[in-house]
């Protein structure tokens, strides 16, 4: 996706409550959340990326604005207890706000779209989680040739132009990215079976970024972070006090991150996206096949032509996936 037919970040500003749907629109919708979950699974694979190909990244992203601003007017006014004041009460109140942002809201679009990720999430992780702690080589392999082509896409949303007269800060600061990425991630590969909630919370809050940028793979994060199988074994098994952090850590991201994700897009676009590439790109030591449980890398062994083909069948899902969407972008933009 190029920076000519990225999607612009949506207003907040509210607007007419969206029209009523109908019975196929929001099966399709909950039809698109699954597809969107099922991509969440896979690390390396970018919801983003696949809700920008089902035709729904910006009608999403605008509702989880306008609901994260309603909430933020909405929560204060009501735990101020502001009684008739006037300021608070009228119609240029922060209630008043609050209730035309949450009206503004496409409901039949979000909750239909939550409810089918959620079936999907619920119903895939156990299958994941026994494909990567049993086929750990496997795994590794296939995800590695996923990240590595998803590296491109946030350099593909880079303006040629822009990126040549900000070169000597981008590159610098894409190779600092890599490398501090690099490193820490040899300390922290290796799953993590009883990790810190304070580590979930923070990867959790990260992680829901990845929803808000076409290209960016939250699960990878918590693999980077040995957070991938646990995560997916508190979900088959149903440990709600880890799902709780989990998701209280989602929704202070959704509450925090993802305003300043857009503003950064807005204001500093090329050195955002050459950072997210650098990131990615040291990230990817701990996908290496041939690594010990501590992370300690190896040259490559046993099993070369398995990883190869794998590497390749990752890649091409990616690549399939990037030209799928920058057709349809084209298509959007003609």
């Amino acid at each position: 996706m190029t920076a000519e037919n990225s999607p612009p970040p949506p207003s907040t500003h509210p607007a007419a409550r969206p029209p009523r749907p109908t019975v196929p629109g929001v099966v399709l919708n909950a039809v698109r959340g699954g597809l969107v979950g099922l991509a969440e699974l896979v690390p390396g694979v970018s919801g983003g990326t696949v809700a920008l190909v089902l035709g729904i990244y910006e009608r999403v992203l605008l509702s989880a604005n306008r609901l994260v601003d309603g909430l933020r007017l909405g929560v204060p006014a009501l735990l101020r207890r502001s009684g008739d004041d006037p300021a608070a009460t009228g119609p240029d109140g922060p209630r008043a706000r609050a209730r035309a942002r949450l009206r503004s809201v496409d409901w039949w679009l979000v909750v239909p779209m939550v409810v089918g990720m959620a079936v999907m999430v619920v119903t895939m992780a156990g299958v994941m989680e026994s494909f990567v702690s049993d086929h750990t080589f496997a795994a590794r392999s296939l995800f590695l040739g996923m990240v590595a082509a998803s590296v491109a896409v946030p350099l593909l949303m880079v303006d040629r132009d822009d990126l040549r007269s900000r070169a000597p800060v981008a590159v610098p600061l894409a190779l600092v990215a890599a490398v501090a990425t690099f490193v820490a991630t040899g300390f922290s590969a290796a799953d993590k079976p009883d990790p810190n909630p304070v580590l979930v919370f923070v990867a959790a809050a990260v992680a829901v970024c990845a929803l808000v940028l076409p290209g960016v793979s939250g699960s990878f994060l918590l693999y980077a972070l040995g957070l991938y199988g646990t995560t997916l074994g508190a979900v088959h098994s149903r440990d709600l006090g880890y799902i709780a952090v989990f998701g209280l850590g989602a929704v202070t991201g959704l509450v925090l991150f993802v305003r300043l994700m857009e503003r950064l897009l807005t204001h500093a676009r090329t050195l955002t996206l050459v950072t997210m590439a650098g990131l990615m790109l040291g990230s990817l030591r701990a996908l290496w096949p041939w690594q010990s449980d501590d992370a300690t890398l190896h040259a490559p062994g046993d099993g070369v032509p398995t990883a190869v083909g794998l590497v390749v069948l990752g890649a091409a899902v990616v690549a399939v996936t990037v030209v799928a969407e920058r057709r349809y972008s084209r298509r959007r933009a003609a």
